[in-house]
């Protein structure tokens, strides 16, 4: 097995958490959907198969790796807001928990020394860095257009995306 034992299981455990984010983000879109704003909705569908995608990634790094694959339920995901910004929010804030959550994987993967996983996770820290920022220049823009305003938000997903913040990578 190339994956220590205590790695493997905070894997697993973070399968379960990417799979959570997957689904509250469904839940999101949904939410955007029946408000009438497809360009809302339409990103959040894409970050929910995002999330999915990270959770598979992982699983499939635990099989490769000889671990063993132990998923965990999935708590129900919160599917009514008062407003966009506060389902912009809960995404935001998801967001950073998720950085909290990789962050502490690379810690066991440290304290295991399984540097093979530390490898692995570097793609995850880079990923966070570009999710939060995303969420991040969402709920600002959010937030500045009020609800009244809402389809300033959703001309501005249909002409561009989500805005990545200056620098060589957005430069490229």
């Amino acid at each position: 097995m190339l994956i220590a034992e205590k790695v493997a299981k905070a894997f697993n455990r973070q399968i379960g958490n990417e799979f959570a984010t997957s689904l509250q983000y469904t839940a999101i879109a949904a939410y955007f959907a029946a408000e009438s704003l497809p360009e809302l909705s339409k990103l959040f569908h894409r970050q929910a198969r995002e999330e999915s995608d990270h959770a598979n990634k992982i699983l499939d790094y635990v099989v490769t790796a000889g671990g063993a694959v132990d998923l965990p339920g999935l708590p129900a995901p919160r599917c009514t807001f008062g407003s966009a910004e506060e389902a912009v929010k809960l995404a935001y804030d998801s967001e950073i928990e998720v950085t909290g959550q990789i962050n502490a994987l690379v810690d066991v993967a440290i304290a295991e020394s399984d540097h093979q996983a530390q490898n692995f996770l570097q793609w995850f820290l880079a990923e966070q860095r570009e999710e939060v920022s995303t969420m991040d220049t969402l709920l600002r823009m959010v937030r500045r257009a009020g609800e009244s305003g809402l389809l300033f938000v959703e001309d501005y997903l249909a002409r561009n995306g989500v805005a990545s913040p200056p620098g060589p990578a957005s430069e490229a």
